[in-house]
């Protein structure tokens, strides 16, 4: 339970590091101190660490890791302070005479010793009550047993389950079948999800058709020996002579398996590894034996399949209606006995559950019987209720299993997603960048820091702990949410651990001797309570703070110690003036993102703000950029809106990984030239905001080429390129036909609104290219660029439009290894002239097609696509858009075409029809 202490150490213990590098461990006797200093911290880190993997502690035990804790917060705070009056006192162009450059170095030694006495005082204060408190020998003290909290699910009668008979049909039918072969399926889903009670009734339905079977629960330390023992017990009535010897245990299971038609259940895997040694068990055999393992997490689920994800069954929660009729049988016995008086609470309290039925069920207990103003207590209680209800207890137990199963670096960053309010989307990019901000993503030798943290989002995907809302073309997701119920609980080890404080309408803001190092405030209306002054202690020391709906107040933007800044306005709120001149005192800020459109007045210079890695600035107002924001050192994220001019110079923006959206038409010719200097540029987008004259556009794409070709030579880094031209016209970018080289890794290239007269012979080179979306004037006969796209390898994501439609038909060749790893194919045309040869795109999942119905009762099918019959088995989805320019006769006529012809060849496809708001010009090419 020590996931924030331990994060705060590791936080600590690398700035510690910082110190004792070149530019501050030069000063005599620092090495020495701050080795000192280090030793200590590690050994109480790994102190901490212990005690985190119990799963109580007592009074004294959980008071020393709070100190430490915050003595770390604290000695930070103290390091910054230093390291920060020093760069002042260095000031950006260095000593001028020797003299003064050696009486500002003793002054420095001075301030040094002085902060690192003061530091060695707090760590000896905590060492002392370490060696009091005898905390190396605590062990913890269970004065019970707790009973397996799973054993609910287990033993729960058919009768009063709901929703169940779908999910239970699906996974019989993915269990059984034909094959004879020993078959292994895994349910993968959220705690409290109903996979425990899906997997006892498919034992139920099924054990009858099989010669033995067993259904055991693993916990999260399992006893392997023992857990085998229980799974022989089942199948041959008796445990294994061996008792605790592995090997002879395996033998024994598979003896009384091999002949058999077995059904096993291996219920709530934790581990891989333990599932590899479990497996073993298990005999191959032609008998049509069936294993079913559930899991929270999904990588333990593909191991559990061999890796196949056909056998894998991704839990869902409770519809709305199940969740109604769930919660009114536990409480009414049926819906009709529902009185209306509830029906408003009712609706509040199963939003919150959010379809879980474990939330479900433990909330109706608690509720069934009690009067109204017990179910308003409840609603507007839930995280109090969770802390101190025995009712809600195994609720929290089976959830925390989750939490406490993390290693200690996901705990703090699922902590951090506290801050956010309920039903919030998250995106995947704002949550890493305030994980590395604050110094929670530990550096890996040969990787990256943002890929690092991008598998610390994944694997808290993984593990079920947030949920995925919106991914991308390659299944990457893109941004998650977090159960609500889930949240309560987060919510609440976060304020026992002193990590966030989220102060909303219903909670009384902190009182002035509590040290906040967090805080997310969530004001619904701007009367809604009152933000501490800056005068209040509380708010002093806050490293990361959040404003969301009506909370911000320009009095509050005072935190001395804050990296982490987040401003988030009510769409209301658009076009009123914030003023924000005060953050250039902000000299440890290190990520600033402000949201929705309000009209910015940013500071005319950062001043001293060197540490900042990420500003991202989304308003439609006109905003003017800081003068100095070129002189940032590192910084590596740059988003700003379009038609925002930068200052000349971006050239010394050498940590610059991502620039988003860097107008075209508004900023210099310098500026565009200097995006050639940016060595360590990965995301580029580009805006083209407004229309100039054809020989300004075609000088600044001259220019742009260029510095695409010199960042291709110097560096190679360059993973995405987006380029938008806004309505009406479109921006003829031949000019980057010739482009030489090209960035030859690029995973994604948008070329949006963009005319090529024809595909640039130079994308053949991208073996890297995961998505591309082009535009090209008119396909030729015989054109090889087709030819060109189909030699992709990597190639998952194709938006291809065809300005003017072509003579003849767009040819999607079958060499076998054409197209060999797309999923999905967009293509829009006039008309929907296509042919799809014999092995074309064998992975292909989703088709859509743009078009124009206009003509189509008068083509008589000539319109129609040929070999549609050649596209594979895989291809699940199928969506049709129209441009709003045809009549019915003529949509009507191209509808049922179209449904015809695809229901003939892909009849488990589905088949979507919409409309789209993009007109395609005339055929006139005069009119472009």
């Amino acid at each position: 339970m020590a996931s924030a202490s331990s994060g705060a150490i590791n936080s600590l213990l690398s700035k510690l590091a910082a110190m004792m590098g070149e530019e501050y461990g030069k000063l005599r006797g620092v090495r020495k101190e701050v080795a000192s200093l280090e030793d200590e911290l590690r050994s109480m880190r790994a102190l901490l660490e212990k005690l985190a993997a119990m799963d109580e502690l007592d009074g004294q035990a959980k008071e020393w890791r709070d100190q430490v804790r915050e003595m770390s917060y604290d000695i930070e705070d103290c390091i910054d302070d230093f390291l920060h009056q020093l760069d002042k006192n260095n000031g950006s162009n260095g000593f001028v005479h020797k003299t003064v450059k050696f009486l500002k170095e003793i002054r420095a030694r001075h301030q040094i010793g002085n902060s690192i006495q003061e530091i060695k005082n707090l760590v000896k204060e905590v060492s002392e009550r370490r060696m009091r408190y005898k905390i190396d020998e605590y062990t913890p003290n269970s004065r019970h047993v707790p009973v397996d909290p799973r054993v609910v699910a287990i033993y729960s009668e058919a009768a009063g389950l709901v929703g169940i008979d779908a999910p239970r049909d699906e996974l019989l039918e993915l269990l059984m079948g034909e094959e004879q072969g020993l078959k292994v399926a895994s349910i993968v889903g959220f705690g409290g999800v109903g996979k425990t009670t899906l997997a006892k009734e498919v034992y139920r339905k099924l054990e009858r058709k099989f010669d033995c079977g067993a259904f055991v629960s693993v916990s999260q330390k399992p006893d392997i020996p023992k857990l085998l023992n229980r799974i022989l017990l089942e199948v041959r009535g008796q445990c294994s002579v061996h008792n605790t010897n592995l090997d002879g245990i395996l033998n024994d299971i598979i003896n009384s398996l091999r002949d058999k038609r077995y059904f096993i259940v291996v219920d709530d895997l934790w581990d891989s590894f333990e599932w590899n040694i479990i497996r073993c068990a298990f005999p191959e055999n032609k008998y049509g034996s069936r294993v079913l393992t559930t899991t929270r997490i999904l990588s333990v689920a593909t191991t559990c399949c061999s890796y196949s994800q056909a056998y894998i069954y991704k839990m869902k929660s409770l519809t709305d209606q199940n969740s109604r009729n769930l919660f009114y049988s536990r409480i009414f016995g049926s819906h009709e006995a529902f009185p209306d008086i509830f029906e408003e609470v009712t609706t509040n309290i199963l939003k919150k559950c959010d379809g879980l039925p474990l939330a479900i069920i433990s909330i109706a207990s608690l509720l069934s019987g009690q009067p109204y103003i017990t179910w308003e207590y409840v609603n507007n209680s839930m995280r109090s209720m969770f802390e101190g209800n025995p009712t809600l207890g195994g609720m929290r137990q089976i959830l925390e299993l989750s939490y406490n199963n993390l290693p200690h670096h996901l705990k703090t960053c699922l902590l951090y997603v506290s801050m956010y309010p309920e039903d919030y989307i998250i995106k995947k990019n704002d949550l890493v960048r305030q994980w590395i901000a604050e110094g929670f993503v530990s550096k890996i030798s040969g990787l990256d820091v943002d890929d690092v943290a991008g598998s610390y989002f994944n694997e808290l995907i993984n593990r079920s702990m947030v949920q995925p809302i919106y991914t991308d073309y390659n299944d990457e997701v893109l941004s998650c949410r977090i159960h609500d119920i889930m949240l309560e609980i987060i919510r609440s080890k976060s304020a026992e651990e002193n990590f966030f404080s989220v102060i909303d309408d219903r909670t009384v803001a902190p009182g002035l001797h509590t040290k906040i190092r967090r805080v997310s405030f969530h004001y619904a209306d701007e009367e809604d309570g009152v933000i501490p002054a800056s005068n209040n202690r509380s708010l002093s020391q806050v490293r990361s703070a959040a404003f969301f709906k009506n909370s911000f107040r320009p009095s509050s933007l005072e935190f001395k110690y804050v990296r982490v800044l987040l401003l988030e306005f009510p769409r209301r709120w658009r076009g009123k003036r914030v003023d924000l001149t005060g953050i250039c005192g902000f000299s440890l800020l290190r990520y600033l993102k402000i949201s929705h459109d309000v009209k910015l007045v940013l500071p005319s210079q950062l001043g001293g703000m060197w540490h900042l890695e990420t500003i991202e600035l989304h308003t439609s107002e006109e905003l003017s950029i800081p003068s100095d924001i070129v002189s940032l050192p590192h910084l590596s994220q740059l988003f700003i809106p379009a038609n925002t001019v930068l200052p000349n110079g971006i050239g010394d923006l050498k940590s610059l990984r991502n620039l988003e959206w860097f107008d075209l038409i508004k900023n210099s010719m310098s500026n565009i030239e200097c995006l050639g200097e940016l060595t360590n540029l990965r995301d580029l987008k580009l805006d083209c905001s407004s229309s100039e004259p054809l020989e300004d556009v075609t000088s600044r794409i001259e220019a742009l080429r260029c510095s695409l070709e010199r960042l291709s030579r110097s560096s190679g880094s360059l993973r995405n390129i987006v380029l938008l031209k806004h309505f009406p016209s479109w921006l003829q970018v031949d000019g980057l036909s010739t482009l030489s080289p090209p960035p030859r890794h690029l995973w994604k290239l948008h070329l949006e609104r963009c005319l090529f007269s024809r595909i640039p012979s130079w994308i053949v080179q991208l073996r890297d290219l995961h998505s591309l979306k082009l535009t090209i004037r008119k396909a030729l006969p015989m054109d090889d660029g087709v030819t060109i796209l189909a030699c992709l390898p990597s190639l998952v994501h194709l938006d291809l439009r065809l300005l003017v439609c072509p003579e003849e038909r767009v040819i999607f060749s079958g060499t076998g290894m054409a197209f060999r790893a797309l999923k999905h194919l967009l293509f829009r045309c006039h008309k929907p002239f296509l042919d799809f040869k014999a092995c074309s795109m064998p992975r292909l999942q989703k088709l859509e097609l743009w078009l124009d119905a206009t003509g189509w009762e008068k083509c008589s099918g000539t319109c129609l696509p040929v070999g549609i019959d050649h596209l594979p088995a895989c291809l699940r989805e199928i969506h049709i858009n129209r441009d709003y320019g045809a009549d019915r006769r003529d949509i009507e006529t191209a509808k049922s075409a179209l449904s015809s012809l695809f229901a003939t060849h892909h009849p488990g496809a589905g088949l979507i029809f919409g409309g789209a708001p993009w007109n395609y010009p005339s055929n006139d090419p005069d009119q472009w």
